[in-house]
């Protein structure tokens, strides 16, 4: 007997608003999520990322692999306050044209969701707790 398809394999597609945060996970698109995750322009994704010591360059690469110039800003959730970025991380989003601006993920996900609602070309990587 074939293995019934799943609806949710670590991937949305579509731009979604992140509608709640809370327990160590996310609601989005009418379902949630334990964990971090990825909301990019070509849509959201589970990520591996569990705190700051995690965010690396390879961490990154779905961010980068999204087309050049769909992503202007990427707002950095670093969990439950404020954490500065990587000298390294920083360099590498510069690179590649992506301004970033870290902050705690809840304020992280407010943002994400102004800018989203004014069509802004924004992503967001952000580091659940708790």
């Amino acid at each position: 007997m074939a293995e019934p398809k799943r609806l949710y394999d670590g991937f949305i597609p579509g731009s979604h608003t992140v509608d709640g945060y809370a327990a160590g996970g996310f609601t989005f698109a009418g379902m949630s999520h334990r964990g971090s995750i990825l909301a990019l322009p070509s849509g959201i994704r589970a990520w591996s990322v569990r705190d700051m010591a995690g965010l690396t360059p390879d961490s990154l690469k779905d961010v980068l692999a999204e087309p050049a110039g769909s992503i202007e800003f990427l707002l950095v959730g670093t969990g439950d306050s404020l954490q500065p970025l990587q000298k390294d991380i920083r360099s590498l989003l510069h690179a590649h044209h992506i301004r970033c601006d870290p902050m705690a993920t809840a304020h992280a996900i407010s943002t994400y969701n102004i800018l989203l609602e004014e069509k802004r070309l924004v992503a967001a990587a952000l580091i659940a707790t708790g």
